[in-house]
């Protein structure tokens, strides 16, 4: 099927057939020329009386920001880019950043805060403003959709426009937005999805699938008549996956979405969530001839990654767990995601035709919610050594982006002393301006760590609550270093939320120039599609 047309039936986005189309229900104005040169002629047909404007409109001042900032002096051609590869921390916040440098840097024996995590090295930085079509501050279904479609949409909502409504099936048919990773696999491209989280979950889903409800993860999942309407869970669309030859690599958790419930998780012994009765990991390695399926360390380590053509790897019934349970042990073992990342450019990179590669970490924003900031360092440090394995393996040709999807409530306050412990209570400066010898207090004479929430569960140690009345408790009587510690929130919520601001995006290799100052979010799909120059590739590919 050629490329206009595939763009056309799911009412893409794309430069190949941008343009401004009315509620009116009249045909679209000519668009404009995109940044690669593909032209915008061929209008939607508006005849079913939709309106697409909205869509258009986060589409096209995507792609015209990219054009002006290549006109200002950007050396990087178009299509100069042979791979890309995007590194999301799912709510990897800038103070996230700073902790996790300060983190990373105390452990390795220094002060910390002169610590630099691998990313920070890259030539180019800029700032990502997250919010979504609907809310100021967002969840990770639009963010990731702005990031790999160009199109921003509503909260709760993957792949598909701002003209859809969320939970609505009927609203998504012709909404669909066409994404980086579908586009490259059109273009011959060799691809993978990489997660902490389940790979249905709604960063690693909004690269492969299409769906109005990102909680959708499997059948079970589905009312009734969103499944008579058509309407497909996310899993099954990863298996089912209508572009090129479908995704090389996929890797993350969330086994049972994949499996009947007639079948027993083989870790777990858990039940299959799946009421179709397919088993879709049976699927995968029919569906592909060169293809394997793994579900421990093991089993991942052994395949052979010369022969192997198409892994699919799910490492935990839900999430995987998180770095600093992973590497204290767990039942069957899981590669980190370093080691995910590794093998997957190993076997991406035997493609002459290039390759996308999206890695997740995933449970970033999971420990933040929880409200247990140890946890979520030590996966964004994780997240950091996987960046460092793809510095290392990717060639010069290699547009590398490391960004978040959205921050959260996470603060550091006090004014400690250089070197303090991120994690520890505030030990300030004496008048000397030496180390104090006691800890900083509050008004009523009681220390307080570092780091903190604006809301969320609050103290604690892992799901149990340790202090159960209104005052704050004497920290000093806790091991407030401890991995599963609960900093103190202000506001008491049940789980901590997002937070609205920037997040920082960090750029690498050709095209990397593009990433400077303060940037809409779905600019960065523009950034990629300048580099790479995806759909032109794409569209060559079909002629």
């Amino acid at each position: 099927m050629k490329l206009k047309a595939i763009v056309l039936a799911m009412m893409t986005l794309s430069a190949l057939t941008l343009a401004g189309c009315g509620s009116d229900g009249e045909k679209g104005a000519t668009g404009a020329t995109g940044a690669t040169g593909a032209d915008g002629s061929n209008g939607q047909d508006g005849t079913d009386g939709r309106d697409y404007t909205a869509a258009n409109e986060w589409f096209m001042a995507g792609q015209d920001a990219v054009t002006k900032a290549s006109g200002n002096s950007i050396s990087d051609s178009a299509g100069k880019a042979k791979n890309i590869i995007l590194f999301v921390g799912d709510g990897m916040g800038i103070s996230t950043l700073t902790a996790a440098r300060i983190y990373q840097g105390q452990q390795q024996g220094e002060s910390g805060e002169e610590n630099r995590l691998s990313f920070e090295t890259f030539p180019y930085s800029g700032l990502v403003k997250t919010y979504s079509a609907n809310q100021q501050t967002p969840d990770s279904a639009p963010t990731m959709t702005a990031i790999v479609t160009g199109v921003k949409t509503k909260d709760g909502i993957i792949s598909v426009s701002d003209a859809a409504v969320r939970d609505q099936c009927s609203t998504s048919t012709g909404h669909e937005v066409m994404t980086a990773l579908e586009l490259a696999e059109i273009a011959g491209m060799s691809t993978g999805i990489i997660s902490t989280a389940r790979l249905t979950h709604a960063t690693p889903a909004a690269t492969y699938a299409h769906s109005v409800e990102r909680n959708w993860e499997a059948d079970s999942d589905m009312p009734q008549a969103a499944l008579d309407a058509g309407c497909k869970d996310i899993a099954s669309q990863l298996i089912d996956f209508p572009y090129g030859d479908g995704p090389e690599v996929a890797m993350g958790g969330g086994r049972t979405y994949f499996m009947p419930n007639t079948e027993t998780d083989p870790e777990y012994g858990r039940a299959g969530r799946r009421n179709d009765g397919r088993d879709l990991t049976t699927e995968w390695t029919s569906k592909y001839s060169d293809g394997a399926y793994v579900w421990n360390r093991a089993q991942f380590m052994s395949v052979d990654t010369s022969s192997v053509k198409h892994l699919l790897g799910l490492f935990e019934n839900s999430h995987m767990q998180y770095e600093a349970d992973r590497v204290n042990g767990d039942g069957a073992g899981e590669p980190s995601l370093a080691e995910m990342t590794s093998r997957a450019l190993d076997m991406l990179k035997q493609n002459d035709s290039g390759y996308f590669l999206m890695v997740e970490g995933g449970r970033i924003d999971h420990a933040h919610h929880a409200g247990n900031a140890a946890r979520a360092l030590e996966d964004t440090v994780a997240l950091s050594d996987a960046v460092r394995v793809a510095i290392e393996k990717a060639d010069k040709d290699t547009l590398i982006l490391v960004t978040a999807d959205h921050s959260h409530v996470f603060t550091i306050a006090g004014y400690p002393v250089r070197g303090n412990p991120i994690l520890g209570l505030v030990r300030g400066v004496d008048a000397s301006g030496a180390a104090a010898t006691t800890y900083s207090t509050d008004s009523n004479g009681m220390p307080y760590t570092t780091l903190g929430y604006a809301n969320g569960p609050g103290f604690g140690f892992g799901s149990a609550a340790v202090n159960t009345d209104s005052n704050r408790p004497d920290l000093n009587l806790y091991a407030v270093t401890d991995v599963d510690y609960r900093q103190e929130a202000t506001v008491p919520l049940g789980s901590e939320t997002h937070a609205g601001e920037d997040v920082a995006v960090y750029a690498k290799g050709p095209g990397a120039q593009l990433v400077t100052g303060s940037v809409e979010q779905n600019m960065l799909f523009h950034v990629m599609n300048y580099a790479a120059n995806l759909v032109g590739r794409a569209e060559a590919a079909q002629n």
